[in-house]
């Protein structure tokens, strides 16, 4: 079985353009729904130019949490809106309309399968 960080990217890999997910979506999804925080930190672990859509998971509240002094909000508030999505005069993403609906469980367990793929390891 990958690390969690690599299970993390796997399942952020499939946040299709113009939807988002929170933390605690992802966290859920992995079978850790306490593991949030662990979620912001696989995706702040990333290099770069990595091809896992990072910028598409926010915080439960439909805000960019950043505690990170280095980074702010402005790139991953550009790529959203770059893809439709709408923030509100209050900062945050309806997560009602934006919210990715998630894997079912079919497709958890082929996304599972086909693990040889690299992660970024």
């Amino acid at each position: 079985m990958s690390s969690f960080f690599q299970q993390v990217y796997r399942v952020a890999r499939q946040i299709p353009l113009g939807r988002v997910a929170t933390y605690g979506q992802i966290a859920a999804l992995l079978g850790q729904p306490r593991a949030a925080r662990t979620v912001g930190w696989a995706l702040h672990a990333l290099p770069e130019d990595c091809d896992v859509p990072w910028h598409r998971v926010i915080n439960a509240q439909g805000r960019i949490s950043t505690s990170c002094k280095e980074h702010d909000a402005d790139p991953q508030r550009a790529r959203l809106e770059a893809e439709g999505i709408v923030f509100g005069p209050d900062d945050r993403v309806d997560l009602r309309v934006y919210r990715w609906a998630g894997l079912t469980w079919p497709e958890m367990d082929e996304l599972w399968r086909s693990e040889g793929e690299s992660d970024l390891d």
